[in-house]
């Protein structure tokens, strides 16, 4: 009975043994596999940044402190909500689907300077929104595909107002939170 207990606990050994192998030869493998392709991301960044010897030194450290100031704004402006303080009402003239459209609206933009300079270009951003709603018409804004038009028209508006202004376009959505037709 001794011998029968003693091969049981051979093959548990051994099933033991060859489970642990394989775990530590995937674990191996595993960190091989990763070692490679972080050692090729780097490899293939390094060639980047060596241009292929077309870029110079200069152009190089001009490109790095672009790409640093790109990360320090994404980390440095979150994206705040901007809510038009009145909301947007236009006239349509007699025979047009709807007399009167009244629209409130949310933007989405980068930063708190952005916020400010809306504030501060309100009249004028007000003024070719204003004329972005009359230029779409009440028959056409009536119809989701018009609508969409109108918040891209909106948005493009915002826009180069902010670029103009302020030298940057950071808006990056226009929301409706009411649209209103009678």
């Amino acid at each position: 009975m001794a011998e029968a207990q003693g091969k049981d606990e051979g093959k548990k050994s051994s099933k033991k043994m060859i489970v642990i192998i394989a775990v530590a030869v995937l674990v191996l493998a595993g960190a091989g596999g990763g070692a490679y392709f972080y050692m090729n991301k780097q490899a293939s960044a390094e060639h980047k940044e060596e241009g292929d010897g077309k870029q110079g030194k200069e152009e190089h450290k001009e490109d790095a402190a672009k790409e640093e100031d790109a990360e320090h704004e994404k980390v440095a402006e979150p994206d705040i909500y901007y809510d038009l303080p009145t909301p947007l009402l236009v006239n349509f003239p007699a025979g047009s689907g709807a007399k009167v459209i009244r629209i409130s609206l949310t933007i989405l933009t980068k930063g708190e300077a952005s916020v400010d300079a809306m504030k501060k270009h309100e009249p004028m951003i007000r003024n070719n929104l204003l004329m972005a709603i009359s230029a779409l018409g009440a028959e056409k804004a009536k119809t989701l595909a018009g609508k969409q038009e109108l918040k891209e028209m909106m948005q493009v508006e915002i826009g180069k107002v902010l670029e103009k202004m302020a030298g940057k376009n950071t808006v990056k959505d226009v929301y409706f939170t009411e649209f209103v037709m009678q």
